[in-house]
């Protein structure tokens, strides 16, 4: 009987079998997680692929442009001061989109609110993140890390269109 009072008093006892207990709780919550953040991380089979470093479009015939911030003198009636680019990325809609996100200097981010995209880019690192846009329409963003002397003139403007359209454009640019 003694034996049983030293262990029901031994809270030492106690805290090891309780913290044991909790990771091996945490340990099984935490690998079905990892997992799921490891397949949500992954872009399957994407129709189009956006290197956004240069705005290269990857469809197996590449399409480069730049893309830069309309000054105040320039910008046409209903323009968005800051945000208005003079070459716009246009995507299909209801297209499965995969941006490849990279930076040649700093750590900039690719960011557009009103998509749910936010993405970090890294020198020598390429981040990749899918979209996608089930309505037409115009989708601003912006360069959301201060980068530099030049942050405020890194505007993202992603127009949205039919596949028509998209065809179209695509015409236009060859």
């Amino acid at each position: 009987m003694e034996g049983l009072v030293e262990l029901h008093d031994n809270i030492m006892f106690y805290l090891v079998l309780i913290l044991f207990g909790v990771a091996i709780i945490l340990i099984l919550i935490a690998f079905p997680s990892f997992k799921l953040l490891y397949l949500m991380d992954e872009v399957n089979d994407p129709a189009m692929s956006v290197l956004y470093s240069d705005f290269l479009n990857d469809d197996n015939e590449n399409i480069e442009f730049d893309s830069y911030m309309i000054g105040e003198d320039d910008l046409e009636e209903g323009s968005l001061r800051m945000l208005e680019v003079d070459n716009r990325l246009v995507i299909p809609e209801l297209t499965h989109v995969r941006f490849v996100i990279t930076s040649a200097d700093v750590i900039h981010a690719f960011a557009s609110p009103s998509l749910g995209i936010k993405c970090d880019a890294y020198p020598g690192r390429l981040n990749q993140v899918s979209v996608l846009i089930n309505r037409e329409g115009v989708f601003y963003g912006q360069c959301s890390e201060i980068c530099g002397i030049l942050h405020s003139s890194m505007p993202i403007v992603i127009q949205s269109v039919s596949l028509e359209k998209f065809i179209a454009w695509l015409a236009e640019q060859q």
